[in-house]
């Protein structure tokens, strides 16, 4: 497949061939090989030359040309054309019978524009060309092909974050925090006391352990099948002082813990 043509940013006269500034060429020569060099009827006592611009040769940014129309001096000129510049700069008063009009449109709002220009004999025929009109002893012809708009940059795609990557999150979730404390403060005692206290004053919530296995000792299986009261018989009720003196534990470690001390201080 060929590579899409390139379209005119402008089209231009110029005294000569060196007359035309940097990113424009001139048109020295027409398709048959001969000087394509417009003679005196152009209004410089050494003729002048077609010159056409790309844009540098990259892709276009700003207007292109989409059409190219040669007209009478006495013909009003079109709307939305302007007259082609010519180099180093336009001459007032002199009689010139045909003027040539450019179109120039937004490369963004253009589906196709002319993308080369070429003098012939009059009697010439070019493929693929357009006649726009005759100056002088030439033909003046222009190809227009499609406009390739130009593509914005990639965006990249936004990444998905699976359910076992947003389990390994350092920040604790809204349900997480919500998770209740176990109800150590039925205990009884200052054991039950101490110990929730010193829960609350972790750095990190204590969520209940839900979905724990609990299995009941098998002593007390058989007299569960009976009544409850042969339970309550067996239990053994301890004043406060008795499980004090027996759960007689000062916490050392995990006040440790949580002051973040190392372990050799206590």
């Amino acid at each position: 497949m060929a590579a899409a043509e390139t379209p005119l940013t402008g089209v231009a006269w110029a005294a000569a061939p060196e007359a035309a500034p940097a990113g424009w060429r001139a048109i020295t020569v027409t398709v048959e090989g001969a000087a394509a060099n417009l003679g005196k009827g152009f209004g410089h006592k050494s003729g002048g030359y077609l010159c056409v611009s790309t844009g540098g040769g990259q892709a276009a940014a700003g207007p292109v040309v989409t059409d190219v129309v040669v007209l009478s001096d006495r013909s009003p000129q079109p709307p939305g054309y302007t007259r082609a510049p010519e180099f180093p700069e336009p001459r007032t008063g002199l009689s010139r019978k045909k003027r040539l009009y450019v179109k120039l449109t937004p490369v963004d709002a253009a589906e196709t524009a002319v993308v080369d220009v070429q003098l012939s004999a009059k009697s010439k025929a070019l493929p693929q060309y357009m006649k726009i009109g005759e100056m002088g002893n030439f033909a003046i012809w222009c190809k227009k092909g499609p406009v390739l708009k130009r593509s914005p940059p990639p965006l990249p795609k936004p990444r998905s974050i699976s359910a076992g990557l947003r389990q390994l999150s350092l920040h604790s979730s809204d349900a997480d925090q919500k998770w209740p404390l176990p109800p150590f403060t039925n205990w009884g005692g200052g054991f039950g006391a101490a110990l929730s206290m010193f829960l609350k004053r972790l750095p990190f919530p204590f969520p209940a352990m839900d979905g724990v296995p609990f299995t009941l000792h098998p002593k007390f299986e058989s007299k569960l099948s009976s009544s409850s009261n042969a339970i309550l018989a067996d239990l053994n009720v301890k004043s406060l002082a008795d499980i004090e003196k027996e759960y007689n534990y000062a916490f050392v470690v995990e006040r440790t813990a949580a002051a973040r001390l190392p372990p050799g201080v206590c």
